[in-house]
């Protein structure tokens, strides 16, 4: 079986905003290859917390090939094997939001996260943030370069199976309690045929249903469960906590986190719901409390 690993950087909220990827292959208990490319979105619009994370500018990408040409190469080992990822629910987010955004349909794809596999393996109340993973264990790399974020990432899982005495992922699997994620492969999206007068008179009277409310947990410093939701004040988006400075109506350190995309404290598995935070927060211009 075909192991590997992989990370994206995205140029904005949008999971179909992929700049960069990067790919580290795992064989006979070692990496064995690392492949690291840019990324042309399909729009360039860079929001500047995705660039003070990643450094990529649109400058950067203008010239690169879209998504689908990058990715070509690569994802018959990815639909064929075992995929690794740091927060996988993201980068598997991405995947699939990538390769519907060009009309391509999404294989069936296995994976495991190594963020629950650390949180079993290598426990600690600091976190278990890439960076701080690597840190404990001793693995050096260049934080948020996607090449570097997925060699980080094997060896991670490397790691956990040497502690473990694991034969193999699998055994892993097995031996952590942490069941491999299975994803059915989706068809191509459909082609939507042009609006006539009966369709838009239908268009406009359609009313969806409100989503419900978006609700993250986050770790505080002591090790508390703290619950981050997504409300409206007046009409307008705010980031509500209950830990004591957010029921004083304070912006904490867990809203301020979350308003950025960082991701170190959360221990709920929806990271990728953050970008409707962010498009939420961005739409009208509020102080998140």
């Amino acid at each position: 079986m075909t192991i590997v690993a992989i990370d994206f950087e995205t140029a904005n909220e949008r999971r179909d905003s992929a700049c960069a990827v990067g790919l580290a292959w795992i064989a006979d208990g070692r990496v064995v290859r690392r492949e690291s490319r840019l990324i042309r979105p399909p729009e360039l619009r860079f929001a500047p917390g995705n660039i003070r994370v990643h450094g990529i500018l649109p400058a950067d990408v203008a010239d690169k090939p879209p998504f689908d040409a990058v990715m070509a190469a690569f994802l018959p080992d990815l639909a064929g094997g075992l995929v690794l990822a740091h927060n996988a629910s993201f980068d598997i987010g991405v995947l699939r939001a990538s390769l519907h955004a060009h009309g391509l349909a999404a294989p069936p794809l296995a994976y495991l996260c190594t963020v629950q596999v650390a949180r079993r393996v290598f426990p600690d109340p600091a976190g278990c943030d890439l960076s701080k993973v690597a840190a404990r264990l001793g693995i050096r790399f260049a934080h948020h370069d996607a090449g570097e974020d997925a060699y980080a990432c094997a060896e991670i899982a490397l790691a956990a199976m040497r502690e473990t005495g694991a034969a193999d992922m699998a055994d892993l699997s097995r031996r952590i309690d942490l069941p491999v994620t299975r994803v059915a492969g989706g068809p191509a999206p459909p082609t939507r045929p042009a609006a006539g007068p009966i369709s838009d008179r239908v268009m406009r009277a359609f009313r969806p249903a409100a989503p419900a409310p978006l609700r993250f947990t986050m770790r505080g410093s002591t090790g508390n469960r703290y619950d981050v939701t997504l409300e409206e004040r007046a009409g307008a988006p705010y980031l509500r906590c209950t830990c004591m400075a957010g029921r004083h109506g304070m912006r904490c350190r867990h809203v301020k986190a979350l308003a950025v995309g960082d991701v170190t404290d959360l221990l709920s598995d929806n990271a990728g719901d953050l970008a409707r935070v962010f498009r939420a927060l961005a739409a009208v211009p509020v102080a998140s409390s």
